[in-house]
C-alpha cells in the first residue's frame, strides 16, 4: 500500500492508523502547496482532487477520504481493535464520531487557515469551534478514549484535527478532559511513529 500524505495535514490520521495497525506501507509525500511529488510528478494526475490523504492499494485501487481510509485500514487488522466489527451498533458509533470530527471540527478549522477570510467570519468560526470542543470535552469525561476503553481510528482523527489548535491560536487549556486525552494519545508508540515520520516531533 501507498499513503499519499502531507506533513501535519489530515493525512496524519491514516498515517497513525497504519502504524497502530502494524501494516506495511510506503509513505509518499504529496505537497498540498505545489501539488507535486518529490520526483516532480503532478499529484493531480494521481488524485484529480489534489488533496490528501489518498491510499493506493496493492492492486492499484485508489481509496479517498480519511474516514473511509481509516476504516479500511482498521478492517485489515481486526485483532488491533481499531474499529468495532461491521454491522454492530458500536461500528455506527465509530462512524458517528468520524462524521462529527470531519464535518464539525475538520471543516470547522478550515476558515481559520484562509488568510483571505474576514476577521468577523473567523470570530464566528472560532465561537462555533469552541462550542464543539466544549461538547467533546464533556463526552471525554471519565473515558480513556472516544469509544471507551479502546483506542480507535476516531481517536487518531480527533488527535490530528486538534493538533491544528496551536498554530490557529485556539486555546485548549479550558478543556481539561481533552488536554489529558491528547497527552494519552500523543504518548502512544504508533502515534509517535507517525509524528516522527512527518517531522512533527520536537
Amino acid at each position: 500500500m501507498k499513503l499519499y500524505y502531507s506533513p501535519g495535514a489530515c493525512s496524519l490520521s491514516p498515517h497513525i492508523a497504519l502504524h497502530e495497525a502494524g501494516l506495511a506501507f510506503e509513505p509518499v509525500l504529496a505537497s498540498t502547496k505545489s501539488h507535486k511529488l518529490a520526483d516532480g510528478t503532478d499529484y493531480y494526475a494521481i488524485n484529480p482532487l489534489g488533496y490528501v490523504p489518498l491510499l493506493e492499494l496493492d492492486d492499484g485501487t485508489l481509496l479517498r477520504e480519511g474516514p473511509a481510509i481509516v476504516q479500511y485500514i482498521a478492517d485489515q487488522a481486526p485483532l488491533k481493535n481499531l474499529a468495532p466489527a461491521n454491522g454492530t451498533l458500536a461500528r455506527y458509533r465509530l462512524q458517528e464520531w468520524l462524521n462529527f470530527i470531519g464535518t464539525e471540527l475538520h471543516k470547522g478549522f478550515g476558515p481559520l487557515f484562509n488568510p483571505a477570510m474576514p476577521a468577523e467570519a473567523k470570530t464566528l468560526t472560532m465561537e462555533k469551534l469552541k462550542s464543539r470542543l466544549t461538547w467533546i470535552d464533556k463526552e471525554l469525561d471519565g473515558k480513556e478514549f472516544l469509544m471507551g476503553e479502546h483506542f480507535s481510528v476516531a481517536d487518531g482523527y480527533l488527535f490530528t484535527v486538534t493538533n491544528w489548535a496551536q498554530p490557529m491560536n485556539v486555546d485548549l487549556s479550558g478543556y481539561p478532559n481533552l488536554v489529558a486525552w491528547r497527552a494519552r494519545i500523543a504518548a502512544r508508540p504508533g502515534v509517535q511513529a507517525a509524528l516522527q515520520a512527518e517531522g512533527l516531533t520536537k
